[in-house]
């Protein structure tokens, strides 16, 4: 599928006969792509917020919940044979489609220069407390980035196929879950010396509500929507789709929030996670095995912006854009304050919450095969896209304790599926 083609590889389905993945391969690849240090930190953000107990209660649900909606978008993908862009495409109009699928490329390029720096200052604390150099200067920032993006560069000049059914599911998958299990164990331990009644009975600081705390842990796997179906599409069975993606990525999502949630809990007041890990026995190798886990999911953002980007620009093929955007994402990491892009990428989640949405209520219920959008722009899709932005926003100002992902994903599909065309109830 990486090929040089006249042929709009993102834009036409899979055939049946070049599907590969079952599912084991869709549980491995989400697996490891929801296992992350930003997924960490973002668990040990819970705590002094909602509490131990509830921040528990948040991450199971959110976690079950949010993994299932992706699961519904690979089922769909998987169904379909068509790419993110595909689907966005025949759900928008082939000319509207493009302004959300170009949101898709400028979110999955910061995402994936934010992963490169989240790897380079593991690297830079790893290096530090191991060998006591210290890479934090200018040169230091410079090599390491080159150092991941000539890793990513390979990764992406060979078959996205072998890199998930060979490395991931043989060999990367089993080291990563060893390391979070040893990490797991040496954490609970400490969380046992303390008194685990009074770690669980600890309450939070009331900066955030249950379901806001909720809508925070969704927010994770709803930020995979806009690439899930670029990997579905070469699934053999929406069975093995569906439950694969969930399965893999709940597990995955409750386990990294739940050990950010301990580390926190134990961790001195001042410790960064990474020097939490750090300083756990045999945290050195725990943490590299996770840094190298975090390849996955710069490379997961990296393979779907090049089918995004080559299904508006098809003359390169899907290799040369996702070695193009490596190269593009090397740059950023080094010359931008990535984490004042913080904000700006939350806020293009916003965006896809609703889009997708949209897709789910006109294409996420049914059997049969996806038809072809010949309209230029499908107006009432794209109407309730917007309204559903509204929404998303307006829920987080108005009721900033229910959440805003969940209602806008009701409101939205809703909408779709009540003004679905006769054409598409039928197909679908």
């Amino acid at each position: 599928m990486n090929t040089s083609s006249s042929t709009n590889q993102a834009l036409t389905p899979v055939p049946e006969s070049d599907r590969v993945f079952g599912w084991h391969e869709h549980a491995s690849l989400w697996f490891s792509l929801g296992v992350g240090l930003l997924v960490m930190q973002v668990g040990a953000y819970l705590v002094p917020s909602v509490g131990t107990r509830d921040a528990a209660i948040a991450i199971i649900c959110g976690s079950i919940i949010g993994a299932g909606l992706l699961a519904w978008v690979a089922r769909t993908g998987c169904r379909s044979g068509l790419s993110s862009a595909g689907l966005i495409h025949r759900t928008y109009g082939s000319h509207f489609a493009r302004l959300p699928v170009i949101l898709n490329i400028v979110q999955l390029l910061g995402w994936t220069t934010f992963e490169m720096v989240i790897m380079r200052e593991g690297t830079t604390a790893i290096a530090n407390q191991a060998f006591g150099l210290e890479l934090s200067g200018t040169l230091g920032v410079i090599v390491i980035t080159l150092f991941w993006g000539a890793i990513l560069l390979a990764l992406l000049a060979g078959s996205m196929i072998k890199l998930v059914r060979k490395l991931i599911a043989r060999f990367a998958l089993p080291l990563v879950i060893l390391s979070l299990l040893w990490l797991s164990w040496q954490f609970l331990v400490l969380l046992n010396e303390q008194g685990l009644s009074a770690v669980w009975d600890r309450p939070g600081n009331g900066q955030m509500g249950l379901f806001s705390a909720m809508d925070l842990v969704i927010a994770m796997p709803i930020s995979w929507l806009p690439l899930v179906a670029d990997y579905a599409r070469h699934g053999r069975s929406t069975k093995g789709a569906l439950g694969g993606t969930w399965l893999g990525y709940a597990i995955a999502n409750i386990w990294c929030y739940s050990l950010g949630v301990i580390i926190v809990s134990v961790a001195e007041p001042d410790a960064g996670l990474v020097n939490a890990l750090l300083l756990a026995q045999g945290g050195l190798v725990a943490l590299g095995l996770i840094m190298i886990d975090e390849l996955d999911n710069a490379y997961g953002d990296l393979y779907s912006g090049s089918v995004s980007t080559h299904s508006l620009l098809p003359k390169w093929s899907i290799r040369r854009w996702g070695m193009t955007l490596a190269v593009i994402s090397m740059v950023f990491a080094t010359v931008l304050p990535i984490h004042t892009l913080e904000p700006f990428l939350l806020m293009l989640s916003s965006i896809f919450v609703p889009l997708y949405g949209v897709i789910l209520g006109r294409h996420g219920i049914g059997t049969g095969a996806i038809a072809d959008n010949n309209k230029r722009a499908d107006w009432s899709a794209a109407t309730i896209w917007i309204l559903g932005i509204v929404c998303y926003h307006s829920v987080g100002h108005w009721v900033p304790g229910l959440g805003s992902a969940l209602p806008t994903l009701a409101f939205t599909f809703l909408l779709a599926f009540g003004t679905r065309s006769a054409a598409t109830r039928i197909t679908s």
